[in-house]
């Protein structure tokens, strides 16, 4: 299974729900990476301002940073390598690193949600 990092900037939270305006990408972030944590992928976010010390033990990472600056930042590193910088990665690319399809993830995050709500035929859900 590969080991995806993602290497935000410096932000008071990753959802973005922190300020007064909501950042749409943040927020997508946030859920990709809940989804595929919940699928049981090896994905984790770091925010520089809470785990400063991820980003110096972070070879690649670092050397982006010293070369590029902060700027840089967002960071997608998968099993140790850059494979993207200054933007987020797609919700595509994600899957695609993740070793998951669409398919996949729509049909766990259905079952999450049968699940939540008791099975299809409980509760008078009218779905049987």
């Amino acid at each position: 299974m590969k080991k995806i990092e993602i290497f935000d900037p410096a932000m008071c939270c990753s959802t973005g729900v922190c300020g007064p305006g909501v950042d749409p990408e943040l927020l997508r972030m946030a859920t990709m990476v809940s989804n595929l944590q919940k699928a049981g992928k090896d994905i984790k976010r770091h925010n520089l301002s809470e785990e400063p010390q991820a980003y110096i033990d972070n070879a690649a990472v670092n050397d982006v940073i010293l070369k590029e600056g902060a700027d840089a930042l967002p960071v997608t590193v998968v099993d140790g390598a850059v494979l993207k910088k200054g933007e987020y990665p797609t919700n595509d690319e994600l899957l695609d690193w993740s070793g998951m399809s669409k398919e996949e993830l729509v049909t766990l995050l259905i079952q999450e949600k049968v699940a939540q709500n008791g099975g299809c035929c409980s509760g008078g859900s009218g779905c049987c």
